[in-house]
């Protein structure tokens, strides 16, 4: 793939632009940067655009054939629906933090197969993102907490980004060296 970027599909940009919002509004409520901030008030936005809008825009790419974003977003969909439905409900820190280890076990294959090197980036950052939650929560220590915020702020920056460049044609890969080309020894 060359650094030009495919325009992708409505449904992938849709899907991608719904689950890089919600990304950053979880991630920012778990870092403490904004003063009152917290990830109780992403519910909504989870419930709504990463729960109800992810899930049908993986529904639509699923019958336009493409499995990858298919797969990815009707996971995701329904994950991010059923975290926002149960956000306010009284669980232990040990079963917070098993649901986070279960949603990060859904987000890892979708970091190691599928979708171009930005989906895999995003879903890598946002698996680590978990393990760092569910460590935190079953520690009821708020360090992995602010850092698993840190990265789910990051995955949904890439996912951002990668919706956005599809818009607005923007390069998603390094430019590559030719081959033959680049340091020669003198001498």
């Amino acid at each position: 793939m060359d650094n030009d970027v495919s325009a992708g599909s409505t449904t992938t940009v849709i899907g991608r632009l719904a689950l890089g919002v919600t990304l950053l509004a979880f991630g920012l409520g778990h870092t403490d940067l904004i003063d009152g901030v917290t990830a109780a008030d992403a519910v909504s936005l989870a419930h709504y655009v990463g729960g109800v809008a992810l899930f049908v825009a993986g529904l639509l790419a699923l019958r336009d054939r493409d499995t990858a974003d298919g797969t990815a977003f009707t996971a995701l969909g329904a994950l991010w629906f059923t975290w926002a439905v149960s956000a306010g409900g009284q669980v232990s820190d040990n079963a917070a933090g098993l649901f986070l280890l279960l949603f990060a076990l859904v987000v890892l294959p979708l970091a190691l197969a599928g979708g171009d090197a930005l989906g895999r980036g995003a879903h890598g950052l946002f698996f680590v993102s978990l393990l760092l939650l569910a460590v935190g929560r079953f520690a009821d220590s708020a360090g992995p907490v602010k850092a698993g915020g840190w990265f789910a702020v990051a995955a949904g920056a890439v996912v951002w980004y990668a919706a956005t460049a599809a818009l607005a044609h923007w390069p998603t890969a390094l430019p590559r060296r030719a081959a033959g080309r680049g340091v020669t020894a003198t001498g």
